[in-house]
Protein backbone atom coordinates (compact mmCIF):
# COMPACT_ATOMS: atom_id res chain seq x y z
CA UNK A 1 0.00 0.00 0.00
CA UNK A 2 1.28 3.33 -0.72
CA UNK A 3 -0.37 6.44 0.75
CA UNK A 4 0.48 10.44 -0.57
CA UNK A 5 1.33 12.52 2.21
CA UNK A 6 1.88 16.47 2.05
CA UNK A 7 3.88 16.08 -1.16
CA UNK A 8 5.91 12.82 -0.43
CA UNK A 9 4.57 9.00 -0.53
CA UNK A 10 4.24 7.19 2.58
CA UNK A 11 5.42 3.49 1.62
CA UNK A 12 3.80 0.43 3.92
CA UNK A 13 6.54 -2.27 3.34
CA UNK A 14 5.11 -5.23 4.63
CA UNK A 15 4.15 -4.06 8.39
CA UNK A 16 6.75 -1.06 8.42
CA UNK A 17 6.05 2.79 7.28
CA UNK A 18 9.08 4.45 5.13
CA UNK A 19 8.93 7.86 3.44
CA UNK A 20 11.13 6.06 0.79
CA UNK A 21 10.96 2.85 -0.76
CA UNK A 22 13.63 0.03 0.69
CA UNK A 23 14.42 -3.28 0.64
CA UNK A 24 16.32 -5.35 3.23
CA UNK A 25 19.57 -5.04 1.36
CA UNK A 26 19.09 -0.86 1.07
CA UNK A 27 18.45 -0.94 4.55
CA UNK A 28 21.24 -2.50 5.71
CA UNK A 29 23.29 -0.28 3.42
CA UNK A 30 22.04 2.91 4.57
CA UNK A 31 23.11 1.19 8.27
CA UNK A 32 26.55 0.72 7.14
CA UNK A 33 26.71 4.44 5.69
CA UNK A 34 25.32 5.68 8.67
CA UNK A 35 27.83 3.73 10.98
CA UNK A 36 31.05 4.18 8.80
CA UNK A 37 30.33 8.21 8.09
CA UNK A 38 29.81 9.27 12.07
CA UNK A 39 30.03 6.49 14.96
CA UNK A 40 32.67 8.29 16.14
CA UNK A 41 29.31 11.19 16.71
CA UNK A 42 27.52 8.49 18.71
CA UNK A 43 23.68 7.62 17.66
CA UNK A 44 22.53 11.22 16.90
CA UNK A 45 25.34 12.29 14.63
CA UNK A 46 24.72 8.91 12.39
CA UNK A 47 21.22 9.89 12.57
CA UNK A 48 21.89 12.98 10.90
CA UNK A 49 23.50 10.82 8.46
CA UNK A 50 21.26 8.80 7.62
CA UNK A 51 18.73 12.23 7.37
CA UNK A 52 21.34 13.39 4.67
CA UNK A 53 20.63 9.80 2.75
CA UNK A 54 17.08 10.33 3.00
CA UNK A 55 17.31 13.43 1.69
CA UNK A 56 19.36 12.83 -1.36
CA UNK A 57 16.89 10.42 -2.11
CA UNK A 58 13.75 12.81 -1.94
CA UNK A 59 15.02 15.45 -3.11
CA UNK A 60 14.84 16.23 -6.86
CA UNK A 61 17.00 19.05 -7.55
CA UNK A 62 21.32 19.30 -8.29
CA UNK A 63 22.86 16.23 -8.35
CA UNK A 64 20.06 14.31 -6.88
CA UNK A 65 17.96 14.81 -9.42
CA UNK A 66 18.39 10.90 -10.73
CA UNK A 67 18.69 9.49 -7.40
CA UNK A 68 15.55 7.13 -6.45
CA UNK A 69 17.16 4.40 -4.38
CA UNK A 70 19.20 4.20 -1.19
CA UNK A 71 22.08 2.25 -3.11
CA UNK A 72 22.30 4.87 -6.05
CA UNK A 73 22.11 7.60 -3.33
CA UNK A 74 24.94 5.56 -1.26
CA UNK A 75 27.26 4.96 -4.63
CA UNK A 76 26.51 8.03 -6.43
CA UNK A 77 29.58 9.01 -8.21
CA UNK A 78 30.80 11.88 -8.19
CA UNK A 79 29.69 13.72 -5.27
CA UNK A 80 28.85 10.26 -3.46
CA UNK A 81 30.08 9.63 0.55
CA UNK A 82 34.30 9.07 0.78
CA UNK A 83 33.75 6.06 3.39
CA UNK A 84 32.88 3.35 0.40
CA UNK A 85 36.63 4.11 -0.34
CA UNK A 86 37.23 2.23 2.91
CA UNK A 87 37.33 -1.50 3.98
CA UNK A 88 34.58 -0.51 7.60
CA UNK A 89 32.26 0.56 4.98
CA UNK A 90 31.45 -2.88 4.01
CA UNK A 91 31.48 -4.94 7.14
CA UNK A 92 28.18 -6.12 8.34
CA UNK A 93 25.64 -3.92 9.60
CA UNK A 94 24.76 -4.64 13.61
CA UNK A 95 21.64 -4.69 14.73
CA UNK A 96 22.03 -1.31 16.59
CA UNK A 97 22.62 0.41 13.20
CA UNK A 98 19.91 -1.36 11.50
CA UNK A 99 17.65 0.08 14.31
CA UNK A 100 19.19 3.48 13.84
CA UNK A 101 18.44 3.21 10.08
CA UNK A 102 14.66 2.26 10.72
CA UNK A 103 13.93 5.37 12.40
CA UNK A 104 15.07 7.89 9.58
CA UNK A 105 13.41 5.51 6.86
CA UNK A 106 10.38 6.33 8.65
CA UNK A 107 10.82 9.94 8.66
CA UNK A 108 12.48 10.91 11.92
CA UNK A 109 14.98 14.25 11.40
CA UNK A 110 17.31 15.68 13.53
CA UNK A 111 18.56 19.62 13.11
CA UNK A 112 20.58 20.66 11.65
CA UNK A 113 20.36 17.27 9.41
CA UNK A 114 16.85 17.48 8.95
CA UNK A 115 16.50 19.37 4.96
CA UNK A 116 20.51 18.97 4.60
CA UNK A 117 21.87 17.59 1.22
CA UNK A 118 25.56 17.69 2.19
CA UNK A 119 27.63 17.44 5.40
CA UNK A 120 31.19 17.26 5.72
CA UNK A 121 33.94 16.52 9.20
CA UNK A 122 35.34 19.39 9.96
CA UNK A 123 37.16 18.33 13.12
CA UNK A 124 38.39 21.29 15.24
CA UNK A 125 38.06 23.89 12.44
CA UNK A 126 35.01 25.74 12.02
CA UNK A 127 32.57 25.23 9.66
CA UNK A 128 32.37 27.24 6.15
CA UNK A 129 29.10 29.57 6.10
CA UNK A 130 28.75 28.07 2.79
CA UNK A 131 29.91 24.62 1.03
CA UNK A 132 29.39 24.72 -2.68
CA UNK A 133 27.59 27.52 -2.55
CA UNK A 134 24.57 26.29 0.22
CA UNK A 135 24.56 27.49 3.40
CA UNK A 136 25.38 26.32 6.73
CA UNK A 137 22.29 24.75 8.81
CA UNK A 138 24.93 23.70 11.93
CA UNK A 139 27.24 21.87 13.41
CA UNK A 140 27.15 18.16 15.19
CA UNK A 141 30.42 17.43 16.98
CA UNK A 142 32.81 17.61 14.04
CA UNK A 143 30.17 17.41 10.87
CA UNK A 144 29.30 20.60 9.49
CA UNK A 145 25.84 20.55 7.95
CA UNK A 146 24.33 22.46 4.41
CA UNK A 147 20.98 22.50 3.03
CA UNK A 148 19.75 23.83 -0.24
CA UNK A 149 18.97 27.31 -1.04
CA UNK A 150 15.06 27.53 -1.16
CA UNK A 151 15.22 28.30 -4.75
CA UNK A 152 16.46 25.47 -5.33
CA UNK A 153 12.92 23.77 -4.95
CA UNK A 154 14.17 20.82 -4.07
CA UNK A 155 11.78 19.18 -1.51
CA UNK A 156 8.38 19.99 -4.02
Amino acid sequence: MILYFKQQFIYYIGDRMSIISYNQKELELLARLMRAEAESEGALGMLMVGNVGVNRVLANCLDFKEITSIEQMVYQHPGGFESTLYSYFYEPARKSDINLAKRVLKGEKFHPASQALWFYNAASNDCMAQWWGQWNTGRYKSHCFYAPVESENCYV
